[in-house]
């Protein structure tokens, strides 16, 4: 078992959580600027990627919410490995904390990314 920062950890995990709110809540206004578009008179491939863009809200709206969930089980597992054990934390925990940043630096990026290119999507057809 490890001693680590504790606090270090459980502020990790509220950041991280804060952020995928904030991706949450900026998915769902663009699913209603995509629904504000979708009524305009568009092309057939800019109806394919109202499409692809509904999707892709879709199935990120899944991914924040499972990373969300995974994030709250590990902040609740690090709490009780604190208490349960003076503060040392287990070599697995430690290991299960740097997993998530990368997941959630992975989701991030991908966020990003679709964030831009709907922001494209949207000079276009405006």
């Amino acid at each position: 078992m490890i001693q680590t920062d504790f606090s270090q950890l459980t502020m990790d995990c509220g950041s991280w959580r804060h952020s995928l709110r904030s991706h949450r809540d900026g998915i769902n206004s663009s699913k209603q600027q995509l629904l504000h578009v979708a009524g305009n008179n568009l092309s057939r491939n800019q109806l394919k990627d109202v499409e692809h863009f509904q999707n892709q809200f879709l199935i990120q709206l899944i991914n924040v919410h499972d990373l969300k969930q995974a994030i709250k089980a590990h902040e609740r597992r690090v709490s009780f490995e604190h208490s349960a054990n003076n503060g040392d934390l287990q070599d697995e925990t430690l290991i299960a904390h740097e997993h998530l940043l990368a997941q959630y630096q992975m989701l991030n990026e991908t966020l990003l990314k679709l964030k831009e290119a709907f922001s494209n999507f949207l000079s276009a057809t405006s």
